[in-house]
């Protein structure tokens, strides 16, 4: 069962940046073939997968956030991040990080817009006012 707990939310004005953290533990993961992501749920608005990172450090974005937001992991720390730049108000949103059951990063984005994955956090709020 892996375990997921995000951090690194707030509120900023647009233009902004706020990077998401993850602390990831439980057992199995580092033997799994998970990819992990982020999801976020805005108000009034459909789950959205917005970026995914494979095992083996292929990135997957949305188009709304491509160029815009960066994800990475810490293989070591077993941290995943959700670096954010140029925010802009509809970016806010309850963030989530994931781990999806499946190898490829692109399939990952889907399958959380889905809602098909294994695990997820609590959240993390993100609002940014204009």
């Amino acid at each position: 069962q892996v375990q997921l707990v995000e951090s690194g939310g707030g509120s900023v004005q647009a233009g902004g940046s706020l990077r998401l953290s993850c602390a990831v533990s439980g057992s199995g993961y580092t033997d799994s073939r998970y990819s992990m992501g982020w999801f976020r749920q805005g108000p009034g608005k459909e789950r959205e997968g917005v970026a995914a990172i494979s095992k083996g450090g292929t990135t997957a974005y949305a188009a709304s956030v491509k160029g815009r937001f960066t994800i990475s992991r810490d293989n070591v720390a077993n941290i995943l991040y959700l670096q954010m730049n140029s925010l802009i108000p509809e970016d806010t949103a309850t963030y989530y990080c994931a781990a999806i059951d499946i190898l490829s990063a692109s399939q990952a984005l889907g399958l959380m817009t889905r809602g098909r994955y294994v695990n997820w956090g609590q959240g993390t709020q993100v609002t940014v006012s204009s």
